[in-house]
């Protein structure tokens, strides 16, 4: 059995330091969520098309991460084995946020959105195996919740921006000439300066661990290039741990929902609550702002709950635990649909953001302590393609049976998300999570 090497403990307050870039990198993700739909009807696109303009996000996962995860733990730079991918990533966000809201047809705004989730992909990745790398085992669950819980912050703050633009007094109809409101330029311009500051700001501060002399020889051996790295690939694959195995099944649920629910819920409110279909209306303008808030109240509950998640996960497992968030995320997103008054949408929503917290952190400790130390980039990244493998599929299937299954109705597509999620809460309690030590030995 080989032990694994230990490293030094962090403390709490600079456990937040290292992950403040996350904070930045998960603004930029809000954004997307709560505004890419509507900026492509704003420029003419249907609902039915949705799922293919937001392909960008799931291709650039699916091909990004993996790779980027295996040249990383390759990669033996006087700058550090993550952290030049964390800087190139940030800098080609900031480039695609800024210039998003300026968009004047649809495929400048499909371009752009490759860059910005092309960008987003080379620093997530990274990021992840950051945590395993620089922490001890023992800190694992508190890294990866405290990611989570920035998750939530961050995701907050974007959402609310354009709320707040609208408490300040701008005009939330304000629009330019492609019916874009203002309101949302200037939060993707704060987005951009964010995600890049908050990133830099984590890597100077809290520096990667010096490689060892045995993992700087390992790197040195290993085949380098492009070929090299598709062939570590397939061989992780190959080779993958049966735990990260099983959590595919209750990734291909959870997944396919939330993509589900973030191309839908703002139609789906829009309807229910405001009684409009049509998306130059300020009853649409309307929806999205409470969208907004309302992504903005389950993302602060994430961000708490993620915290508290840290003892419970201990006392009763991440697996179980996560399959009871799991469960009450579904329940809030049935319920959506049935909610007629804007209050009210806050409710079902705390459900959501229970089961979001737990999505950005709870399957990565399940992960982190089933997967060998030297090969943490290359899994984190195939794992990362189990969340955009449903992603594709949703893409897919979605503009095929939005019409003649769903009734071209929003509210439905919702409906379909929460019971998908009670699928993967069951799918997870199958998962059997080993500690640590046993599962790399």
């Amino acid at each position: 059995m080989r032990m694994p090497e230990m490293k030094p403990r962090l403390s709490v307050p600079r456990i937040l330091e290292m992950n403040l870039g996350f904070l930045g990198l998960q603004f930029s993700f809000g954004l997307q969520q709560g505004n890419m739909a509507p900026i492509y009807s704003y420029l003419g696109a249907s609902e039915a098309s949705l799922p293919l303009l937001q392909l960008a996000g799931p291709m650039t996962g699916l091909l990004v991460q993996p790779l980027i995860g295996a040249l990383s733990d390759r990669t033996d730079s006087r700058w550090g084995r993550r952290t030049p991918y964390f800087l190139v990533g940030a800098l080609m966000c900031a480039i695609g946020l800024f210039c998003m809201p300026l968009s004047s047809s649809i495929l400048m705004a499909v371009s752009l959105l490759w860059i910005l989730d092309a960008g987003n992909n080379i620093t997530m990745e990274p990021y992840r195996a950051y945590v395993s790398d620089r922490l001890d085992p023992s800190q694992h669950q508190i890294g990866f919740l405290t990611q989570s819980a920035f998750t939530g912050l961050a995701q907050m703050l974007a959402f609310l921006t354009p709320s707040l633009l609208v408490w300040a007094g701008m005009n939330q109809d304000w629009v330019d000439a492609h019916n874009i409101p203002y309101t949302a330029r200037i939060a993707f311009m704060v987005g951009a300066v964010l995600s890049l500051t908050t990133i830099v700001y984590s890597v100077r501060r809290v520096p990667e661990l010096p490689l060892s002399l045995a993992e700087r020889a390992r790197i040195a051996a290993a085949p380098k290039g492009l070929g090299a790295a598709l062939r570590e690939i397939g061989t992780a694959i190959v080779q993958m741990p049966m735990a990260m195995r099983k959590l595919a099944l209750m990734s291909l649920f959870q997944w396919y929902a939330m993509m589900a629910y973030w191309a839908y819920v703002i139609y789906a409110i829009g309807r229910s609550v405001y009684g409009t279909a049509d998306a130059t209306s300020s009853g649409f303008h309307s929806a999205v702002l409470t969208n907004g808030v309302m992504a903005a109240w389950y993302n602060g509950i994430a961000c708490v709950a993620a915290f508290a998640m840290v003892p419970l996960a201990r006392r009763i497992g991440a697996a179980k635990l996560h399959a009871v968030c799991l469960v009450l995320a579904g329940a809030g997103m049935m319920a959506l649909p049935h909610v007629l008054t804007a209050a009210m949408l806050f409710v079902p929503a705390i459900g959501i953001g229970i089961g979001w917290a737990s999505m950005m952190g709870n399957p990565y400790v399940i992960l982190a302590g089933a997967i060998p130390p030297e090969r943490t980039g290359v899994y984190m990244g195939i794992f990362n393609m189990m969340i955009v493998v449903p992603m594709l599929i949703f893409s897919a299937t979605m503009p095929l049976i939005y019409g003649p299954w769903l009734g071209s109705d929003p509210r439905n597509v919702l409906t379909v998300c929460g019971v998908l999620m009670v699928c993967a809460a069951a799918a997870v309690v199958w998962v059997r999570e080993r500690p640590a030590v046993e599962a790399r030995a």
